[in-house]
């Protein structure tokens, strides 16, 4: 069964063309890896698919070469031409940091080689997972890949730091860092300093795109919105607050976002 992410824009017009499916992580990579995903496309003619990433990393593995995605502060835009497919890793806010000899801050807005982190076998990886029947079978053989290269454990701080990630978006009327950081025992500038090791993004961003999600969604919802009272429910000073932040992001207002 196909499934829509939250973050995708425009899914009505996004699902005709482009089928999406994710696998779990085995025990042993689930404190690294939140999940897999499969994204194959048929477009007749060239196609932007819009995306308000999460803020997790992705090692990617796709044509002419696998690549290590770091967190998008912007509006991530692929053009999708004919028929494609790519396998994804989507790691857990902080599960990449064992891979990187810096903070995972250091790749935001990146796309890396692969093999730059993983060598040269992420390359040979790549052709086996893309030549695989199906997509629990890439997912699969993704795992294989990097099973010996997980730490033997995972790191607290690591932890720690997904799940307030996982409290913050899943929690959009959190509206402050200090709110953040206090519900988490640490100082503002601890927060600050742990996100930008782990995550890769800021308190502030993850916060800001938690609520652009929650915005995204009631538009997509199909249903009418108080533009108003959800600016008030999602922390923002205004309606124009959220209008301003919702197009500088996107591109649109919300209310024209809703009604393409």
């Amino acid at each position: 069964m196909a499934d829509m992410p939250r973050g995708v824009l425009y899914p009505r017009q996004h699902a005709p063309i482009v089928d999406t499916r994710t696998h779990p992580p085995g025990p042993r990579a689930a404190p690294f890896v939140e999940y897999y995903w499969h994204v194959r496309w048929r477009v007749a003619e060239p196609y932007e698919t819009r995306v308000l990433a999460h803020p997790n990393v992705h090692l990617v593995f796709e044509r002419p070469a696998p690549l290590v995605y770091g967190v998008d502060r912007n509006l991530f835009v692929r053009r999708l031409e004919g028929r494609g497919q790519v396998l994804g890793v989507r790691f857990r806010p902080g599960g990449f940091r064992p891979f990187v000899s810096g903070p995972v801050a250091e790749l935001a807005d990146r796309r890396v080689p692969a093999a730059e982190i993983f060598g040269p076998e992420a390359e040979e990886a790549g052709d086996r997972i893309l030549a695989a029947p199906d997509s629990a079978a890439m997912a699969a053989l993704a795992e294989a890949f990097l099973l010996p290269r997980l730490p033997a454990a995972a790191d607290p701080q690591a932890d720690q730091a997904a799940a307030i990630v996982e409290r913050i978006m899943a929690s959009p009327s959190l509206l402050r860092v200090d709110q953040v950081a206090a519900s988490a025992g640490l100082s503002t500038r601890t927060l600050q300093r742990v996100f930008a090791e782990y995550v890769g993004a800021s308190p502030k961003w993850v916060l800001r795109r938690a609520r652009l999600h929650e915005a995204a969604a009631r538009a997509d919802a199909g249903t009418r919105v108080d533009w108003a009272a959800l600016a008030v429910d999602l922390g923002y000073a205004d309606q124009a607050h959220l209008i301003r932040d919702f197009t500088a992001t996107v591109g649109t207002t919300p209310s024209r976002y809703a009604r393409s």
